[in-house]
C-alpha cells in the first residue's frame, strides 16, 4: 500500500487526544464501551462526549434511553474554560438531531482536529429504533468535510437518498455509491460490508482525489455468524490506526482483521449473540501499532 493516504503524522512521544462523541451503554459492547478501550489501546487519550445513556444496547428487548443533548453545551463550555485541546473528533451514535450542531461546534473550536465520522444510523436495510428521518437528514451534514466517512451499506443508502441495495452489489455499484458519498463533501470514504456470497466480506477505501474508480478493495474472511457492535469496533480501530500514523487503506485492513479476530474470540462467550463483540483479547494488536 505504498500509495496509501496518511492523515496524521504520529510523534512517538505524544499521545493524541480524541473526542469520542458516542452513546454509553451500561451493558453490551458498542459505542463508548468499544471506543474508549480500543482507542486507548492504540495509544490515544480518549475524551468521551456522551450523546445518550442506555441501560443496554438496542438489540435487547428491554432498555432505557436518556438523551443527553441538554447537558452538552455546558460540558463543552467547561472544556473551553480549561483549554482542552483535541487532535481528532470521532463521532458515532447520536441521541437527537440537535447533537449534529454539537459536533459542528467541536469542528469550529478545534479546526485542526481530524474529523472521523461513523454515521451510525442502521444496519441490514433498517434504521435503529431510536432514529428518526429528521436525525438521519441531520447526520448527512457531517459528511461534508469529513476526513474519513465510514458508513455501512444501509447508512450509505440513507445518506445518498437511494434504496438499500442489499449487501451483494457489483463493482460498478460500489463505485457509484462511493462517488455519491464523496459528492456530499467527504474527503475520504470507507464503505463497509459488501458480501458477494463467496466466503468473504469486502470493504472499500477511496479518497476525493482518486474517486470510486481509484478505490482500494480489502477482503476479509466471512465468519458464519453475526455479532452486534462490530461496526463500532471497526470504526474505533480504524480511527486508532489512523491516529497511530497508518495510512487509510492499511488502517481499514487492520480494523477489519481486528474485528475478525475479536469475533472468533466472541463465540466462546456466554450469550454472545446478544451481548456483542468481545475484543478484549485482541487489544494487543492495536497497542503494537505504537510500541
Amino acid at each position: 500500500m505504498s500509495n496509501d493516504t496518511y492523515l496524521y503524522r504520529r510523534d512517538p512521544h505524544y499521545i493524541p487526544r480524541v473526542a469520542a462523541v458516542h452513546d454509553m451503554c451500561g451493558y453490551g459492547k458498542c459505542s463508548l464501551t468499544a471506543a474508549i478501550p480500543i482507542l486507548s489501546a492504540a495509544g490515544c487519550d480518549v475524551c468521551p462526549v456522551p450523546t445518550a445513556l442506555f441501560s443496554a444496547h438496542t438489540k435487547y428487548k428491554v432498555f432505557t434511553f436518556h438523551d443527553t443533548t441538554d447537558i452538552l453545551s455546558g460540558y463543552l463550555d467547561a472544556w473551553r474554560q480549561e483549554n482542552v485541546d483535541l487532535d481528532g473528533v470521532y463521532s458515532g451514535f447520536l441521541g437527537s438531531a440537535d447533537q449534529v450542531a454539537i459536533i459542528q461546534r467541536l469542528y469550529r473550536e478545534y479546526p485542526h482536529a481530524l474529523r472521523l465520522v461513523d454515521p451510525v444510523m442502521g444496519d441490514a436495510g433498517a434504521m435503529y429504533p431510536t432514529y428518526t428521518k429528521e436525525l438521519c437528514d441531520a447526520m448527512s451534514a457531517l459528511a461534508d468535510g469529513a476526513d474519513v466517512l465510514m458508513p455501512n451499506l444501509t447508512e450509505a443508502s440513507i445518506l445518498t437518498g437511494r434504496d438499500y441495495p442489499g449487501q451483494n452489489i457489483d463493482d460498478d455499484t460500489v463505485t457509484e455509491i462511493i462517488d455519491a458519498l464523496l459528492n456530499l463533501g467527504a474527503k475520504s470514504v470507507v464503505l463497509k460490508g459488501i458480501d458477494r456470497n463467496d466466503g468473504n466480506l469486502r470493504n472499500y477505501v477511496a479518497t476525493a482525489e482518486s474517486g470510486g474508480k481509484g478505490k482500494t478493495e480489502l477482503t476479509h474472511e466471512k465468519l458464519p455468524y453475526m455479532i452486534h457492535g462490530t461496526g463500532d469496533a471497526f470504526a474505533s480501530a480504524m480511527c486508532g490506526a489512523v491516529m497511530a500514523g497508518r495510512g487509510l487503506a492499511q488502517s481499514a485492513r487492520l480494523a477489519g482483521e481486528f474485528v475478525r479476530h475479536a469475533m472468533e474470540h466472541t463465540r466462546d462467550q456466554p450469550n454472545f449473540e446478544e451481548r456483542g463483540v468481545s475484543f478484549e483479547l485482541d487489544l494487543g494488536d492495536l497497542t503494537a501499532l505504537v510500541r
